[in-house]
This record gives C-alpha cells, sequence and structure tokens, in this order.
C-alpha cells in the first residue's frame, strides 16, 4: 500500500473538522439581535422556562398589558438576611434530602416548588401551600420573593443554613454548573468546588436586609 502525505492545506482542513465547532451567539428569542454575555431573561409563565432577550424587548414586556402578561422579566437583585437564616426545623419541615435545593413560587399553576439541582438537571418537588408556610413564617425573603422569577436558594454545611433570595436565572445557572461538573455519586471534588464557588460569589454579590424591613 502506497502512504501518501496530504499536502499542507488538507492537513490543515482535517485539523479544522476535528475542532470542535464555536458556539453560535446567542440571539433574542423575540426580535433576533445578538446578545452579550450576561444579558437578560424573560420568564415564560405559561411554559414554567426561561427566554434570551436584549434590553429593548425586556423594557417591551414591562409594559402594562404586553403578551398579556405571560413574560415577565427576571430581576437582578441578590439579598440576603445574616442572623435570621432558617434553622434545622426549616430544614426537616421541607424534607430536603440533599445539601442544596431552591425553591420558587409558580403562578400557572398556582404553586410552590423545591428544586434540586443534580447530575441529571433539576428535580422537582411541589410542596403544599401549609408546608411553605409553616417552614418559611417570619422569614424576610420568603416574603420578598417574586413568584415566578426569584428562587429561595439554599444551602446546608455544618449544621449551617444559608439562605439568599437570588434571580432565578442564577438558581438554573446553578443547575447547569452541577449538570456539567457532577461525577460518581456525591458529585466529586469538582462539583463540590464549584458549589464553594458559586456561593462564595452569591455571598459577595447579596444585599442584607437592614433591620427595619418588614415583610
Amino acid at each position: 500500500m502506497t502512504v501518501r502525505q496530504l499536502p499542507r492545506t488538507g492537513s490543515a482542513l482535517l485539523r479544522r473538522m476535528r475542532e470542535p465547532a464555536p458556539p453560535r451567539p446567542e440571539r433574542c428569542t423575540f426580535c433576533g439581535a445578538g446578545l452579550p454575555p450576561g444579558h437578560r431573561h424573560l420568564a415564560d409563565t405559561a411554559e414554567r422556562a426561561l427566554v434570551c432577550a436584549c434590553t429593548a424587548c425586556v423594557l417591551l414586556f414591562q409594559q402594562p398589558g404586553a403578551a398579556d402578561g405571560r413574560y415577565r422579566a427576571v430581576p437582578d437583585r441578590c439579598l440576603s438576611d445574616p442572623g435570621r437564616e432558617p434553622g434545622e426545623d426549616t430544614w426537616r419541615t421541607l424534607g430536603i434530602p440533599v445539601s442544596t435545593a431552591f425553591l420558587m413560587l409558580g403562578t400557572a399553576p398556582a404553586r410552590p416548588v423545591l428544586c434540586y439541582p443534580g447530575p441529571a438537571g433539576a428535580t422537582e418537588s411541589d410542596l403544599e401551600p401549609e408546608t411553605w408556610r409553616t417552614a418559611f413564617a417570619g422569614n424576610r425573603l420568603a416574603a420578598l420573593l417574586e413568584p415566578d422569577v426569584e428562587a429561595l436558594l439554599l444551602r446546608r454545611t455544618h449544621g449551617r443554613v444559608r439562605c439568599f433570595l437570588v434571580p432565578v436565572d442564577r438558581a438554573y445557572e446553578l443547575v447547569g454548573r452541577m449538570r456539567l461538573h457532577w461525577r460518581g455519586f456525591d458529585g466529586g471534588s469538582e462539583a463540590h468546588a464549584e458549589l464553594d464557588a458559586f456561593f462564595a460569589a452569591v455571598q459577595e454579590r447579596a444585599v442584607a436586609l437592614p433591620e427595619e424591613t418588614t415583610p
């Protein structure tokens, strides 16, 4: 068999074919405009999904009556309430079997939802309204939670439960990180490092509620 060396142009072409395709630039779901990193999202309340949007379309859907209220802009606030974090009784009431979870309030249908990030995405569990009221009675962050667009992010470590109010797209960012880095039964060291880094960033960004704030 005769082996022939490919011309340089052919070798370069094969190398390019083996390289992964560059990611497609993200575009606004509504107008098709290109989107920068860190762009805004809208919550599709009918589908319980997030859609990417440019600033102009976000402002458009914030107008009263736009799309019959189906789309809601995801805010960017991140709040904490130091000294008033949930205790072990809250954890037991919710029956959370893992160290990290987030909770949302939906409007279509109207119900609280408990989500666990993991290797397969977000595992959802419906909560009885009475369980929600019992677990978060007097919790100021829960009282401020906006349905569909925000989440209560919880992490239990060393007997302490940390709680933050975050934009719902940040909660789903955590889901994506866990899917990408999870290894083995318990996630492995890489997933735990991602968790630590994610919560450190949330902690740094969070604004503490002032003492005079009331639900």
